[in-house]
This record gives structure tokens, sequence and C-alpha cells, in this order.
């Protein structure tokens, strides 16, 4: 079984790792289903990822991790760490720190130390040349100080032999309703192929619903956002044709809604501050596409905290699934 070995930097509770561990089931699953009409092709030719490293230095988000995956880690200073320490992998992923580049935050870029998060993925892959990187970002990285912030990068990347995409992706398409933008980015190492990932089409919609768009009302859970502590247009749920999963909500679901369905985002023990309707941990965490309880064990403060700065699930299974698709 040929697989794709990957480190998660900056990798929190695990959104990476589990969307990538879910795409690497379907893609098995569908290799199982076509072997005959895939032999002696290319394609398909890597059938999963592999987790090898992980990097993060939240003690409250390694404790979510080390729970969820069965695993050991302790807090790192990326900083500090020796890429000769790291076991050899293909794919770095990183959901950098993006609060330098949020339109919540003061969005002081690259002047901000959490910023300079991004060099250290670029002395990583200069150190150990993976084929792929695997980045995710704030939309507002884009604009920082007038675009020079996301140009340096793709600069940086340039000069390190990188031929990079990206693509700004919303929760929303990907089966959750959640108004969610964010930007991708998968760079190549020059001279490895890869298959060109991007664009990947808004995953869950018909052209006869996107039709529609302007014509229904919909309501949407705002972007999970740390300095918001989790605020909403209205209960979380909405009555809607497409994105949200049918199923057993405490495994997730799979499937699309018909316009007559809920999603299972509602929870049966709301949370009320100053007579205003919050989200529960259990609600974001369907938002975000983890399953019930991924998150329990820490403080609500902990459990949002955690939720608001994690990379939705189902958009990194999407790109996932075209990764192994190359």
């Amino acid at each position: 079984m040929n697989e794709i070995k990957f480190i998660d930097l900056f990798g929190g509770i695990g959104g990476f790792r589990y969307g990538l561990e879910q795409a690497s089931e379907i893609h098995r699953e569908w290799i199982s289903t076509n072997s005959k009409s895939i032999k002696g092709q290319r394609k398909s030719v890597h059938s999963t990822f592999n987790c090898v490293w992980y990097c993060e230095k939240d003690k409250y988000a390694i404790q979510t991790y080390n729970k969820n995956f069965k695993e050991q880690w302790k807090p790192t200073d990326i900083t500090k760490v020796d890429p000769a320490d790291i076991p050899d992998f293909d794919m770095l992923c990183a959901g950098f720190p993006c609060q330098s580049f949020s339109i919540a935050g003061k969005r002081k870029g690259f002047q901000d130390t959490r910023g300079t998060m991004f060099f250290e993925i670029c002395r990583l892959a200069k150190e150990k040349k993976p084929s792929i990187l695997f980045l995710e970002n704030v939309k507002g990285l884009l604009s920082a100080d007038d675009g020079r912030c996301f140009g340096t990068i793709l600069s940086s990347l340039d000069e390190l032999g990188y031929n990079v995409e990206w693509q700004v992706l919303n929760s929303k398409d990907f089966g959750v309703p959640q108004n969610r933008e964010r930007v991708f980015i998968v760079g190549h190492l020059r001279g490895n192929g890869g298959q060109q990932i991007f664009p990947i089409r808004e995953s869950n919609r018909t052209d006869e619903e996107i039709s529609r768009k302007s014509k229904k009302k919909k309501l949407w859970v705002h972007d999970l956002c740390i300095s918001q502590t989790i605020q909403t247009d209205g209960f979380g749920a909405t009555i809607i044709s497409h994105s949200p999963r049918t199923g057993n909500p405490k495994q997730g679901g799979t499937g699309m809604l018909t316009s007559d369905k809920y999603c299972f985002t509602i929870d049966s023990t709301p949370h009320y501050v100053d007579g205003v309707r919050c989200l529960t941990p259990v609600e974001c965490e369907r938002l975000q596409g983890f399953p019930d309880g991924w998150t329990e064990g820490v403080s609500d403060t902990q459990r949002y905290k955690q939720l608001g700065n994690a990379v939705t699930v189902n958009v990194i299974q999407a790109i996932g699934k075209k990764i192994l698709e190359g």
C-alpha cells in the first residue's frame, strides 16, 4: 500500500489529520470498487495518508489531540526543532497562526511574531524538501498589508522550489452550515510532478441549486471566531436544500439534505449568556465537521477556542481526496 507521509504542524486538535484520514478511507473504498478499471493506470497510485509527526505548543489542544488519536505528544516550540529530528515526510500540513492576518485582529502581518511562523514552515521545507505543502489561513491573508504579505509567501515558496496554487473555499459548500472562508495553498516541489488540485468546485451544489442561490434566504452560522466567543445569526441551524449532513449526528453522518430536513447542529441543551442563545461546544464540533465529543475533557472555554482555531474537517477531506487522486 503506497502512502503519503505527512507532518501535522501547528496541528491543534487534529483537523488536518482527521480530514486526511477520512479522505484515505473514501479513496481506499473507491480503489477497491474500481480496481479492475484502474489496473495498470497511474491514477490512484497513492491509497492513504500517514501522519508521522505532530507539533503544537498549546497544552489543551494537545490533550484533545492525544485523546482522539491515542498518542502522547507534548508541547513543542517549533522554533527550537531541529529538522534532522523530524522523520522523513512527503507532505507538510500547516494551518499556521492566523491572528496577525485576520480582520478580527490588528492585521500586523509579518510584524506580528505569530505571522513569522510562516518562515518556520519555510525553514523545514528547505531542509526536508517535501513533495507537497498543504497550508491554510484566513482569507484576510490575501489582502494583509495591501497584499504584500501574500506576495512574500508566494515569492518565498518559489525560491524554495515550489509551484504554488491556492483557492478561497467556504465551509458551507462542503457539508456544514457555517459561512467560513479560508484560503488553502498547495505547493508542488518542482521536478516531482503532482496533479493540479485547484479549483475545487463547490462540492455539494448542483448547477440548479447554484442558480437559485439568490432566490432563497438561508441562515448560516457566522465564522467561528475566538475573539467573538462563538456568535451566530440565529440558533445555529436552518432548513436548506444542500450541504449539512444527515445520518447519526454522533457519527457525523453522510449525504445531503432535502428541503424538508434539518441539519444535525441543534443541541438539546443550549447555552444562554445574558439571555442570548449561544452555540454549545457539541454544535461547534458539528459545524467544524468533528464527531460529537471530540473536544470533551477540557473546559468549555478551551473547547470554543480549539474549535474556533481548527480547520473545517470536510474541506480538508475534499482537498485530500484530490491529492490522493494525483
